[in-house]
């Protein structure tokens, strides 16, 4: 009777036994992560010149495949990222269309002539927007691989600094469609009086052109503010050499925009310049916190 009754009980209590070991995992598991948490941010990485980190490793050779080793891990869990979200962005990807092309008329005044123009645009508009998604993704991966050896402070600012390097590419994917698009396309378009229908392939590559380089131009005042706390770049050059960068701008936006017209130039190069004028203000930032830096080690 007595092992009846204890089976009896075994049995209503094995829901609830199942159901608290299942929470101690996940709390074990918290306390893990918690736990490593705090150490990433505790261990401090050997301050070694860089001829001895050099020259340790020519002698040890095999220190490179490791770090290969670990930055090939990175770089996949990245490429899963992007191939998800893209496979996510294909299913969506009608209303994405339809977004796109609407600086353009909509989807109604696009023409394909080929058979298989609609399956590469959507192949191409699925990538883009599925890399934007994983973009965040992305860079803390890049950021989990160069951890290990920058100082705690220097982790914690990059570990800030994510969200502002994925605003503003945002920002320069949001300008380059609302602002330069609805400018850009009907002064190409209305050249010479002479109607045009473009085609999905042209439109699209051209609109997701724009949008991906002018996202990538807009996270040129991050890579100065890193530059400039490094030391390798200050903000009386840059400052000085303003007539350098317009040159340099006016290339970028010539490579950027697919003619060299004045109006689109111009639409590109404002912003860019604008940035720059940006990057010394934080060039400026960055010297001062270095400074302070240098300072107290002293």
């Amino acid at each position: 009777m007595r092992k009846l009754f204890r089976a009896i009980i075994n049995i209503v209590l094995f829901p609830f036994r199942l159901m608290g070991r299942f929470f101690r995992s996940i709390y074990r598991k918290f306390v893990q992560i918690k736990n490593n948490i705090r150490e990433f941010f505790k261990d401090e990485p050997e301050d070694t010149p860089l001829g001895d980190a050099f020259a340790k490793t020519v002698q040890n050779p095999g220190e490179i495949f490791f770090h290969l080793n670990v930055l090939r891990k990175h770089i996949f869990r990245a490429l899963i990222a992007i191939v998800l979200f893209t496979a996510l962005c294909f299913t969506f990807a009608q209303p994405i269309l339809n977004f796109l092309a609407q600086p353009a008329g909509g989807l109604a005044s696009l023409v394909a002539i080929d058979v298989t123009e609609p399956l590469s645009v959507l192949m191409r508009i699925s990538l883009l927007f599925g890399f934007t998604l994983a973009f965040p993704y992305t860079v803390f991966e890049i950021y989990l691989f160069a951890a290990p050896g920058l100082s705690i402070k220097a982790r914690k600012f990059g570990l800030i600094a994510i969200p502002v390097v994925v605003l503003f590419f945002l920002l320069g994917m949001a300008f380059a469609y609302y602002i330069m698009l609805p400018v850009a396309v009907p002064f190409l378009t209305s050249i010479l009086s002479i109607p045009v229908q473009p085609r999905p392939s042209t439109y699209f590559n051209f609109a997701t052109s724009v949008m991906f380089w002018l996202g990538v131009a807009f996270e040129f005042p991050i890579v100065i503010y890193i530059l400039a706390s490094l030391g390798m770049i200050k903000a009386a050059n840059l400052k000085t050499h303003w007539r350098i960068a317009v040159v340099v701008i006016a290339f970028v936006a010539a490579m950027i925009t697919p003619t060299v017209d004045p109006v689109n130039m111009g639409i590109i190069m404002a912003p860019l310049f604008i940035l720059y004028l940006f990057s010394i203000f934080l060039a400026s930032l960055a010297e001062r916190s270095r400074n302070k830096r240098q300072i107290v080690g002293t």
